[in-house]
C-alpha cells in the first residue's frame, strides 16, 4: 500500500465527482482520517460487509438509483483493509449500481483471492451469467426491501431468483427494517437457501432488547437455523451516537452470544447514504470487543463464520 493511498494520506480523500456523476450534496463522503484501531483482529479476519462505488467514469451508476455516492475504488478498499489489520473482504453490490455488477466483478478479479461478493441480479439473468459471477467469486445475491433505497421487486420474482441460485450454493442477503418483518417473516422463512439478514434487521434501539419487535427477529433465527445476521452498522441504528454506540451493543451482543455460529461483522465502508455523521472505521473495529466479549466469540465472528460461508470453496 502506498503512503499516498493510506487512510489519511494525500490520495485517500473521497472524490465528489467522476465523469458525468456528482455526489448528492447531502451525502457524506467516507471518513477523511480514520484512526488506527486499538483492537487487533485475529489472523484471517474478514470485513464481511463493504462496498465499491465506481469510479463512475469507468463503472457508471444506475439510471434508476436513489442516490449518487462519492467514488470509492477497490484500491481504497484494500488500503483500508490493510490499515485496519483485516485480511479479506466481502463486497456487497450497492443499489446505486443496480444490477450492473461490473464494478463488483472487477474488484473480485483484482483481489487475488482475498475478496468474495454478493451480487444483485434481475429476473432474466441467464445460467451462463450466474456461472460467470460464481467464477468471479460471487457467493450470494441481495434482496433489498428498504423502499427509500430501491423500488420493490415482486416477491415471486425474488423467489424464482432464490431457486435459481440455490444450486450454486449461494445464499440470499436480505435488507429490511424491523417494522417490515411481520409482513416478510413467512417469505424469508420459506426461502430455499442460507439467508443473511443485514444489520440485525435494523431494530429500533430505543425499544427494549427483549421487546416484541426484536424478539420476533430472534425467533426467526431460533426457529430457522439457515438464517444468519450481520451485527454491523451501529452508526445507522444508534441514537446515542459515536464512538461507542452503547445503545446498539445489547442487541448485537445478544445475537453474538445466542447464535455464535451464524453472525457476521463488516465495516459497511464507504457507508452509503449517510447524512448525519460519518463513522471512523477504526472506532468501528474497536466496537467489536463490546459485542463479542471473548476471544472465542471474536474468532467465530471475524474468521470462522465468514470463512465457512465465503472462502471454503
Amino acid at each position: 500500500m502506498s503512503s499516498a493511498l493510506a487512510p489519511g494520506g494525500p490520495g485517500w480523500a473521497a472524490s465528489g465527482a467522476s465523469g458525468a456523476f456528482r455526489m448528492d450534496s447531502n451525502w457524506l463522503p467516507y471518513h477523511p482520517r480514520p484512526s488506527k484501531p486499538n483492537y487487533v483482529p485475529p489472523p484471517g479476519a474478514v470485513d464481511a460487509h463493504c462496498h465499491v462505488f465506481g469510479p463512475g467514469a469507468e463503472f457508471p451508476y444506475a439510471p434508476e438509483r436513489k442516490y449518487t455516492p462519492c467514488d470509492a475504488s477497490k484500491d481504497h478498499l484494500w488500503a483500508l483493509r490493510d490499515f485496519l489489520g483485516l485480511e479479506r473482504n466481502v463486497i456487497v453490490q450497492a443499489t446505486c449500481h443496480g444490477t450492473d455488477n461490473r464494478a463488483l466483478v472487477d474488484a473480485l478479479r483484482a483481489s487475488e483471492g482475498h475478496a468474495r461478493g454478493v451480487a444483485s441480479v434481475a429476473a432474466g439473468v441467464t445460467d451462463s451469467e450466474l456461472q460467470a459471477l460464481d467464477t468471479a467469486g460471487v457467493r450470494g445475491v441481495r434482496f433489498n426491501f428498504v423502499r427509500r433505497l430501491v423500488d420493490t421487486t415482486p416477491r415471486e420474482v425474488l423467489e424464482e431468483i432464490a431457486r435459481r441460485v440455490a444450486p450454486l450454493g449461494w445464499h440470499v442477503v436480505i435488507y429490511f427494517e424491523a417494522a417490515e418483518l411481520p409482513q416478510l417473516y413467512d417469505f424469508v422463512a420459506a426461502l430455499p437457501t442460507t439467508i443473511i439478514v443485514d444489520h440485525m434487521g435494523r431494530p429500533d434501539v430505543a425499544k427494549a432488547v427483549a421487546g416484541t419487535e426484536f424478539e420476533l427477529f430472534v425467533r426467526l433465527m431460533r426457529e430457522h437455523p439457515n438464517v444468519w445476521s450481520k451485527v454491523s452498522c451501529p452508526e445507522r441504528l444508534s441514537k446515542s451516537g459515536p464512538p461507542l454506540y452503547e445503545d446498539v451493543v445489547p442487541f448485537a451482543r445478544r445475537l453474538v452470544e445466542t447464535f455464535p455460529d451464524r453472525v457476521l461483522w463488516g465495516t459497511d465502508w464507504p457507508h452509503p447514504n449517510l447524512k448525519a455523521h460519518m463513522p471512523d472505521d477504526g472506532k468501528l473495529l474497536d466496537y467489536v470487543p463490546q459485542i463479542a466479549p471473548t476471544p472465542a466469540l471474536r474468532q467465530k465472528l471475524l474468521v470462522e463464520n465468514p470463512t465457512r460461508l465465503y472462502f471454503d470453496r
